[in-house]
């Protein structure tokens, strides 16, 4: 009886995450490709950020190991959004806040488990002061705006709540 209680328990798995995710054992590999900058106003810089800032959020936490192709999970996409636009009026009709706000496309494909598959537009912003200038707070406004999108596109595919 022992033996028999002792093989039912071994071939019981039982995974726990402290972080919330949750990653079939099979899924060993992932694959971001290069997300390109379609949004009508270009920041130069933008898609290789969002695109490493995906690679690493995933690196530092799972233990999925980066592939240039094939991965068992695979995230591609387009920046389809950048802009910026006035969203405090003053009484004399000026702008006291400005918002920049960023939209990427994403289209997630997971191999082993394909019912977690998506395609969707991820949308995060940052208000800034209408005194400064964009160009003083952009690269600022860019990594905490990357960073929630990263987030976003992070718990979507990997954390069940």
């Amino acid at each position: 009886m022992l033996m028999i209680l002792s093989q039912v328990l071994s071939a019981c798995k039982v995974s726990y995450s402290f972080s919330g995710v949750n990653i079939s054992p099979e899924v060993q590999t992932y694959e971001v490709q290069y997300f390109q900058n379609r949004a009508p106003i270009v920041q130069a810089q933008l898609s290789q950020l969002f695109t490493e800032a995906l690679q690493d959020k995933i690196q530092n936490n799972t233990g999925l190991d980066l592939t240039t192709s094939g991965g068992d999970v695979q995230f591609s996409g387009e920046i389809t959004g950048y802009n910026t636009r006035p969203t405090a009026i003053t009484g004399d009709e000026t702008a006291a806040r400005n918002r920049l706000t960023i939209t990427v496309r994403v289209k997630y494909t997971n191999a082993v488990e394909p019912d977690l598959d998506y395609d969707s537009s991820f949308s995060r912003y940052e208000d800034y002061d209408a005194s400064q200038n964009l160009t003083d707070v952009e690269n600022d406004l860019i990594d905490l705006i990357v960073e929630d999108l990263v987030e976003d596109i992070f718990n979507r595919a990997f954390v069940s709540w």
